[in-house]
C-alpha cells in the first residue's frame, strides 16, 4: 500500500487565493491587512521564515513590515518597538521570529505584543482561550494542521490522535484542537518510555519533534493518517521530516512530505490570522 499524498503546496495555494479576495474586499473599504516580523540577529533559518512571510503578505495584497535588529541589540529597543507597532493603527498582526538570541526573555517579548495582534497565538491570554475552546488566534502550525486533516476527509471525531512533541508552539494547542474536534488525544515526549506503543494504535500521528526520520513505518497502524510537522537538515544539505517518509509511505494511509507539507500551510495561517484580525479591527470601527 501506497500512502495519498496530503500536499500542503497546493492547499496553501487554494486557501491563499481565498484569503486575496478577503484582502480585495477590505481594500475596498480603505483598509489594508498589515503585518509587521521583527527579526534579530543573523540566524540563515529565520531569516529565509521571514524572507517567505514577507513574500506571502505581498502576493495575497497585505502590507508587510519588515524589522531587523543585530543579535546585540538591546532588549529595550525591541520592547519599545513593539510598544510603537501596538499602537500603529495600519500594523493588525505582529510577529517575533524566535528563538532570539541568548540575553532576550523570549516570554516577556511575546507577553509585550497586544492580543488582538498576536497573530503568532502565542501570548498568554490567547493561550488561555485556545484551552477554553474559544480561540481569538489559533497558533498558526497546528492551524494549518487541522486544516490539511480537513481537506484530506480524515474523520476526527472518535479517532485515536497522538502527538509527538509537547511544545507550547505545537504540540500543546495541537492536542487542545484534536481534543475540541472530538478526538481522543495522547501526547508523547521525550520522556515516553514505548513511543511505539502508542504511535501503533493511533489512526492520527502527528510528529513535531525534531528529530530527522525518528518515526518509521513499522511504528505505525496501517491505514493511519500521518502528518510531519518536523523540518530538518542532514548532512547531505536535503530535508527531512520527523517521519521517515519512505518507510511511513508504504503503511499508512495518507501522509503530508517535507517539504511541501504543513510548511506552506504554516505561513498561510499566519496570513489567514493577520486578515482575521484586520476585519476585527474594521468592525470595530463601524
Amino acid at each position: 500500500m501506497t500512502a495519498r499524498l496530503i500536499d500542503g503546496n497546493a492547499l496553501a495555494a487554494s486557501v491563499r487565493g481565498e484569503l486575496a479576495e478577503r484582502v480585495f474586499a477590505l481594500k475596498a473599504q480603505g483598509i489594508t491587512p498589515g503585518l509587521a516580523v521583527i527579526l534579530v540577529g543573523a540566524d540563515p533559518a529565520s531569516a529565509v521564515y521571514v524572507r517567505n512571510k514577507v513574500a506571502a503578505c505581498e502576493k495575497v495584497g497585505m502590507h508587510s513590515l519588515k524589522i531587523e535588529y543585530p543579535a546585540d541589540v538591546a532588549q529595550a529597543t525591541v520592547l519599545g518597538k513593539i510598544s510603537e507597532l501596538n499602537r500603529d493603527p495600519a500594523i493588525h498582526g505582529i510577529l517575533v521570529q524566535l528563538p532570539l538570541p541568548g540575553h532576550f526573555d523570549s516570554e516577556l517579548l511575546l507577553e509585550s505584543i497586544a492580543p488582538e495582534k498576536d497573530v503568532d497565538g502565542f501570548h498568554a491570554e490567547n493561550v488561555g482561550a485556545l484551552m477554553q475552546g474559544q480561540p481569538r488566534f489559533i497558533p498558526c502550525t497546528p492551524y494549518g494542521v487541522m486544516k490539511m486533516l480537513e481537506s484530506a476527509g480524515v474523520p476526527l471525531r472518535g479517532a485515536e490522535a497522538v502527538i509527538v512533541g509537547r511544545s507550547n508552539i505545537v504540540g500543546k494547542p495541537m492536542a487542545m484542537l484534536l481534543m475540541a474536534a472530538g478526538a481522543t488525544v495522547t501526547v508523547c515526549h521525550s520522556q515516553t518510555r514505548d513511543l511505539a506503543f502508542h504511535t501503533k494504535r493511533a489512526d492520527i500521528v502527528v510528529a513535531a519533534v525534531g528529530k530527522p526520520k525518528m518515526i518509521t513505518g513499522d511504528m505505525l497502524k496501517p491505514g493511519a493518517v500521518v502528518v510531519d510537522v518536523g523540518i530538518n537538515r542532514l548532512p547531505d544539505g536535503k530535508l527531512c521530516g520527523d517521519v521517515d517518509f519512505d518507510s511511513a509511505k508504504e503503511v499508512a494511509g495518507a501522509i503530508s512530505p517535507v517539504p511541501g507539507g504543513v510548511g506552506p500551510m504554516t505561513i498561510t495561517m499566519l496570513l489567514a490570522n493577520t486578515l482575521e484580525a484586520a476585519e476585527r479591527a474594521a468592525e470595530e470601527k463601524q
